[in-house]
């Protein structure tokens, strides 16, 4: 990227409510057959609008083919059964009915990569691809025949690789790996969540992140937050490894979080995509708050390796306030920047 501090989002944005019932986390699709196919990317290209007309530099699909950013993707392959499901608990945190593991897992054909062509056809812009980590995949399902989550993690490793060595060739600039649960199994993440990681970003000629946020702003997650103290210190267990790691970009959250900054200096020459937006609230940021937390982190990273962005996803959030949101995340970036021109 030649601009500096170049903005974009950790992922999702609403869909229209044409598509699925708005502010509503893994909603159900209102169309089916073709006319889903046909909405899915009506909604894509509004996605992308969207978010050119708030100023965003680096663009996603905006996850509006997706209903859940792991199952969508775990659907599509072998080995997972979706009508015997289990009740399990995700990140530690709540219960979920999740699809179990039934045999071999194995990918027949690309998930995304039509999405993605699609994409690149209507834009010139740098382009930023979602995709849920080996470790969170894990996480979200019931495990009934490898029997061992670091065993079907690699599995999981294997096939993301395949299919964003595709994404790359369909002309995505830089592959996400979403792992928030690196915040909550870190003997795991140590012990190999990091290099089965590595696992699935081998060989890809393009620029790679691993997006680590609290989660999205449902009751689960903010009642979670609540018991974590005044300091959420979580980072710090996983940055020294990942800071040695072959991963060019870490996505974090930063503002009205208690992570404290400094610990950013664990990860010193990594690229850092500050969220400076809070998506657990429908508050919109003033442009000087997105500013004034990027100026915190510049503190501890280097001008040109800050990429501010959103939290988390804003699946759950109404249109209008995420809508605000970027507007105000792109005039915050816009603040700093000049002051850091000026200089």
């Amino acid at each position: 990227m030649t601009t500096l501090l170049p903005t974009s989002t950790a992922g999702s944005l609403p869909k229209p409510s044409w598509l699925a019932q708005p502010e509503t986390l893994w909603s159900p699709w209102k169309l089916q057959g073709d006319e889903l196919t046909s909405g899915k990317r009506d909604a894509l290209a509004l996605a992308l609008q969207q978010q050119q007309q708030a100023g965003i530099d680096i663009v996603s699909d905006g996850e509006q083919s997706r209903q859940h950013f792991v199952t969508s993707f775990i659907e599509h392959l072998n080995g997972v059964d979706f009508v015997n499901r289990k009740t399990v608990r995700i990140r530690n945190r709540y219960d979920a009915s999740v699809p179990t593991v039934v045999g071999p897992v194995s990918r027949q054909k690309p998930v995304f990569v039509e999405d993605a062509t699609f994409l690149r056809r209507q834009t010139t812009q740098p382009i930023k691809w979602a995709l849920p980590g080996p470790m969170t995949m894990i996480d979200t399902l019931y495990d009934g025949y490898y029997q061992s989550r670091e065993k079907l993690a690699w599995e999981f490793a294997k096939i993301l690789n395949q299919e964003a060595k595709e994404l790359v060739a369909a002309g995505v600039d830089i592959i996400q790996f979403d792992e928030p649960a690196f915040n909550v199994f870190f003997d795991e993440v140590n012990d190999w969540g990091i290099a089965c990681l590595e696992r699935a970003i081998e060989g890809l000629n393009c620029e790679t992140a691993v997006h680590i946020c609290y989660g999205y702003g449902i009751k689960a997650n903010t009642d979670w937050k609540q018991t974590l103290g005044s300091e959420w210190r979580q980072y710090e267990q996983i940055f020294p490894k990942l800071q040695q790691s072959n991963i060019d970009i870490i996505s974090l959250e930063c503002h009205n979080s208690r992570v404290p900054l400094e610990l950013l200096a664990l990860i010193r020459g990594k690229k850092v995509m500050v969220g400076a937006i809070d998506v657990a609230t429908d508050t919109i940021e003033t442009p000087d708050e997105v500013a004034a937390t990027l100026r915190k982190a510049l503190q501890y990273v280097d001008a040109d390796k800050l990429y501010p962005c959103t939290n988390c996803g804003m699946a759950p959030l109404a249109r209008h306030i995420a809508n605000g949101k970027l507007q105000a995340l792109t005039a915050g970036a816009a603040i700093v920047r000049q002051e850091l021109q000026r200089r």
